[in-house]
């Protein structure tokens, strides 16, 4: 961890230099001295109680962000982000790291640690960022923060965004090292590798948009995870209240992957509003080949599959989930309510249902209160699992 640090802000500290001459000594300063500094504060109370662990889980963490952005100097900027994961009160919950295996699993482990440091240029139509960056690909179906977490996941690597016009976007990354939602104290914090994300979008019209995408993954150590994705996503307006997306991916076993197998993705989604009642419907099957399920592992799951993360790795037999959801607003506060049911795609296994509930209130411009509650009814995978959130989010 240290070293690659090192690495990167020498990284920094040398492309800064190369970019303006000995005579801009004064255009440096006003580039660090008008910069910005930021942050956030989130305070989040998780609680689980699931069927066959004895104990539960009472979460309190406080999530502390810094960061600090320069002006831009010939285009270029750099960035630098702190965070900070404290427990307030016990740790009754298994952090992934603590120890406590008789609680249900919470992963936001306590620690300190550089979530951002990156160089950028950027212009008109190019954006470059090297270092340390935080990467969210379309929904973040296949490469995203996992921001709900407390302990973000950022990409150590080199990101080139081409926007050539306004309806036409390339989008190219090439990391080697991807920081992990479980703090630097786990043996499981970094997943080092040789990754490619690649991913081009164009808007036909206003009503359609499309994207196709190449996701090749080199992991050195987590060799069953080295895949190869290849797929197209669209979303479109079929009417001022209506609205879809589709999507399909398949997916093959990549480099030193000692497996073999060859899986599909597909995405049917349809939103739409009555007065102002909002609802959706969607089916997505993550396939099965060789007893091997489709795999995301740098995904955003907990956005996918329901909120009480049943299905974070894809089981053997594949996943389909058909959901049916209603959002809308009573007086200030925005409430959703979702329930999903789990197939298997291979054996016709029935795994489960859930419910997931969410009530936010904003408190002001830059000030949010958060309740969630998932409910998973376990049939014939995993346990019957209940889990609240009660959450205070100020940025600044």
């Amino acid at each position: 961890m240290k070293t690659q640090l090192s690495v990167l802000t020498a990284l920094v500290t040398f492309a800064l230099s190369t970019q303006v001459s000995a005579t801009e000594d004064n255009g440096i300063h006003n580039m660090l001295a008008n910069g910005e500094v930021h942050g956030m504060l989130r305070y989040r109370y998780e609680n689980v109680d699931q069927s066959g662990i004895a104990e539960q889980a009472h979460a309190s963490t406080l999530l502390t962000r810094i960061n600090y952005t320069t002006a831009t100097l010939k285009g270029v900027s750099a960035l630098l982000e702190f965070d900070n994961v404290t427990e307030i009160g016990n740790d009754n919950y298994n952090s992934t790291v603590n120890g406590h295996t008789d609680h249900p699993v919470v992963a936001d482990p306590k620690g300190t640690e550089v979530n951002q440091a990156s160089l950028q240029f950027k212009n008109k139509e190019l954006h470059v960022v090297a270092g340390r960056q935080r990467i969210n690909l379309d929904d973040q179906r296949f490469v995203g923060g996992v921001a709900w977490r407390q302990n973000e996941q950022t990409f150590d690597g080199y990101r080139v965004v081409y926007k050539p016009s306004e309806s036409l976007k390339f989008d190219y990354s090439y990391v080697f090292n991807v920081n992990r939602i479980f703090g630097e104290d786990s043996n499981k914090s970094d997943l080092h590798g040789k990754l490619h994300f690649a991913n081009a979008a164009y808007q036909v019209n206003k009503q359609f948009n499309v994207s196709v995408f190449a996701y090749l993954y080199d992991f050195d150590a987590a060799l069953a995870s080295s895949t190869q994705t290849m797929g197209v996503r669209a979303t479109g307006q079929l009417s001022d209240s209506l609205s879809y997306t589709l999507s399909y991916a398949t997916q093959q076993d990549y480099a030193d992957n000692p497996n073999s197998f060859d899986a599909d993705y597909i995405l049917a989604e349809l939103k739409g509003k009555v007065s102002k009642l909002g609802w959706k419907v969607g089916y997505e099957l993550l396939g099965s080949d060789n007893n091997i399920g489709f795999s995301t592992p740098l995904a955003t799951g907990h956005k996918f599959q329901g909120f009480a993360d049943k299905f974070l790795a894809t089981p053997g037999n594949g996943l389909a989930d058909l959901y049916f959801g209603v959002n809308g607003q009573l007086a200030d506060i925005k409430l959703s309510a979702t329930y999903h049911f789990f197939d298997s795609d291979a054996q016709s296994i029935d795994y489960g249902q859930e419910l997931d509930l969410t009530a936010a209130y904003a408190l002001s411009s830059n000030c949010n209160v958060l309740f969630k509650y998932a409910m998973y009814n376990a049939d014939d995978y995993a346990t019957d699992t209940d889990k609240v959130w009660l959450m205070l989010t100020h940025k600044f």
